[in-house]
């Protein structure tokens, strides 16, 4: 079976599932949700509205937008993870790859269609990450006379760089996936680290010296410094963290893919899956 072949088999599998439009829609709902309520707190502080200090700004107006707008990547890039981590270890959990290596022996062109379908699904979270995040946060903005920066080049920028991380994140999944068989040892190693240890590194960074030469090559910063802007970030540079240029995040980012990727077809691809 040829690449363009085993890229159409893999499409029909990951979409004929209800899998990766539940988490499309939990996406959507977390990211609005998240980003409504910053929405209306950051505007509101920043324009003096809120209760207990009437005309008094308590945060500056300048870059609360691209802050705003950078949630759908600082706080969504879990599901991209997920979908493409699910992606490997559904197959695993109920045997469908079995029929697929008979079909195509050629392992690795199975595991290159589902790096071409991830791309496409990376993409499709991407954008719907960005409309939960950009609709509210924007309506917000607008109605309490806050830029919402919708005319920057720079926040398209931002968007494409946004678009570019999702992608790279659903390859990492995928070579989650492929390391690590089992799915809820896979889940949990995936949750594990991008809501408990990675977090709690990047925030003692903040306050152990030097450490923050070591968390700045870490996933999820190298994920905020791509998009160059997240909530994480605006307190990183508040106490001085160092942060990695975008350029330098996105290919750090695709480092963790490719070596993810490339260890699981060396290793655990290889096996017997049946």
């Amino acid at each position: 079976m040829s690449l363009t072949a085993a890229t159409r088999s893999e499409s029909t599998k990951l979409f004929t599932t209800a899998m990766w439009w539940i988490l499309g829609v939990v996406l959507l709902a977390y990211i609005g949700m998240t980003a409504a309520g910053l929405g209306f707190v950051f505007a509101a502080s920043a324009t003096g509205a809120l209760p207990g200090g009437p005309g008094e700004a308590r945060v500056p107006t300048e870059g609360i937008a691209e802050v705003l707008y950078s949630i759908a990547a600082s706080i969504g890039y879990v599901f991209p993870l997920l979908i493409g981590t699910l992606m490997v270890t559904s197959e695993f959990r109920h045997q469908t790859l079995t029929p697929t290596f008979l079909a195509t022996p050629r392992r690795g062109v199975v595991l290159g269609a589902k790096v071409f379908v991830g791309i496409g699904i990376g993409i499709l979270y991407a954008i719907v990450a960005l409309v939960g995040s950009v609709g509210p946060a924007a309506g917000f903005l607008s109605g309490f006379g806050v830029q919402t920066e919708l005319a920057s080049s720079d926040t398209w920028a931002m968007f494409g760089r946004i678009v570019i991380a999702f992608a790279l994140w659903v390859l990492i999944g995928i070579g989650v996936g492929s390391l690590v068989r089992n799915q809820v040892a896979a889940v949990v190693v995936v949750l594990a680290f991008t809501q408990f240890l990675e977090p709690i590194a990047r925030v003692a960074a903040a306050f152990v010296e030097n450490l923050d030469e070591v968390t700045q090559y870490l996933p999820g910063a190298a994920s905020d410094a791509l998009v160059g802007q997240s909530i994480y970030t605006s307190m990183g540079q508040a106490s001085g963290a160092q942060q990695l240029d975008w350029w330098a995040g996105g290919l750090v980012l695709l480092g963790y893919s490719v070596v993810l990727i490339v260890l699981g077809h060396l290793t655990s691809w290889r096996r017997d899956v049946s």
